[in-house]
């Protein structure tokens, strides 16, 4: 008798999902549900983008767009656990919109789908968000609050004369003068070389891509003299996705949206890095796109663009602010010699880092009160 051998089934490893479509992930809030409306909002180079008008329930209040930074989403100015922006706006009279640009961890842009410049960002996203809000409110004030990455780009739009006559705009961390961190200048121009041919992007939650995955060195470095024992701190706190900068001050987050961070923010992709090089190298914001048509509204140089800036600007930092340093500062001051005619001020505030200016548990009476006080003189 002939016995057949025994075939040994060898099970294969699971491939990670990662999401191609664009719907957007589940914003987090206390609000009522009605008071929530979601926009879907394409740009006319096609990209799917989030918008969300939060109702107040009054005609005519004065409308204030909030812009996220890079990475994070809406979620960053709806947190439940503290009284967040949305909440500080909405007593102050004023109607909250939020964009999610297509930077944001509620869409899939940053580790799938088709590649962006922050070009993109500044020519289709914000102009196009603006001039659907304006379709809906009218002749109302409409302001703009927008945080790093989103502040950066939206200092572009201005400067190429894509978003006339808001009312005012509040800068949170960076605007038309980058200045990094000095290692993480470095480290940026090293990381990209070395890790551009083996990952794409880098990721913030290990319990997403697990423990043994070739982004484990990653976290390793990001452990380093840490002192929290979460990697997702660690990534964000102790090395601003490996790139060696510090995103808040630990102590002011409460316990709640510490735990909270992977889903407040997500991963970075590494292809956007050579655009923020050299605007790190230029010192100021600079069009990615050089030959390409579609492109040619936006400056090569914004700053040298400011005088284009026809509203009321505040420029917004925390003294301890491990990504971008001192750049607000600099900015007044290079704009208050170069353009003196612009409406230009600057607020520090004692203590605070980057992100903590909107998700520490005491922004509502430390930074808020500023906001709304500049907003208030300017409505």
């Amino acid at each position: 008798m002939i016995f057949g051998k025994a075939v040994t089934t060898v099970k294969k490893p699971a491939i990670r999902k990662v999401r191609t479509d664009a719907a957007l992930r589940p914003l987090h809030h206390r609000l009522a549900p009605e008071r929530v409306h979601e926009i879907p909002l394409r740009t006319t180079d096609g990209v799917r983008l989030g918008l969300t008008r939060i109702g107040s329930g009054e005609e005519g209040r004065p409308a204030v767009l909030l812009l996220h930074g890079h990475t994070a989403s809406s979620n960053m100015f709806l947190a439940p656990e503290i009284r967040n922006m949305t909440d500080a706006l909405l007593d102050g009279g004023y109607e909250p919109w939020l964009l999610d640009w297509r930077g944001s961890c509620r869409l899939p842009y940053n580790e799938t789908a088709k590649k962006y410049t922050y070009d993109d960002v500044a020519l289709y996203d914000i102009p196009e968000a603006v001039s659907f809000i304006r379709r809906q409110i009218g002749d109302v004030p409409l302001f703009a609050v927008a945080h790093c990455i989103g502040s950066l780009t939206l200092s572009m739009s201005m400067t190429a004369g894509l978003v006339p006559g808001l009312a005012g705009v509040v800068s949170q961390g960076v605007f038309l003068t980058p200045k990094l961190a000095g290692r993480m200048s470095l480290t940026m121009s090293m990381a990209n070389e070395l890790l551009k041919n083996h990952i794409d992007h880098v990721p913030i939650d290990l319990r997403k891509v697990g423990l043994w995955s070739k982004y484990t060195p990653l976290f390793a470095l990001a452990s380093r003299k840490a002192d929290c024992p979460d990697p997702t701190c660690q990534m964000l706190h102790n090395s601003a996705w490996g790139m060696g900068a510090s995103l808040f001050v630990h102590s002011h987050l409460s316990d709640a949206t510490h735990d909270r961070l992977a889903e407040l923010f997500g991963p970075a992709p590494l292809w956007i890095v050579p655009h923020l090089r050299r605007i790190e190298l230029a010192k100021t914001v600079v069009r990615w796109h050089d030959s390409d048509h579609r492109y040619r509204t936006l400056p090569q140089n914004a700053l040298d663009a400011a005088g284009q800036i026809d509203t009321p600007v505040m420029l917004l930092a925390g003294s301890e602010n491990g990504l971008w340093l001192d750049s607000q500062k600099l900015c007044h001051e290079v704009l208050t010699s170069r353009q003196p005619q612009l409406d230009v001020t600057y607020k520090e505030i004692p203590g605070y880092g980057h992100l903590d200016t909107f998700l520490g548990r005491g922004a509502a009476l430390d930074v808020f009160g500023h906001i709304l006080d500049f907003l208030d003189s300017r409505r």
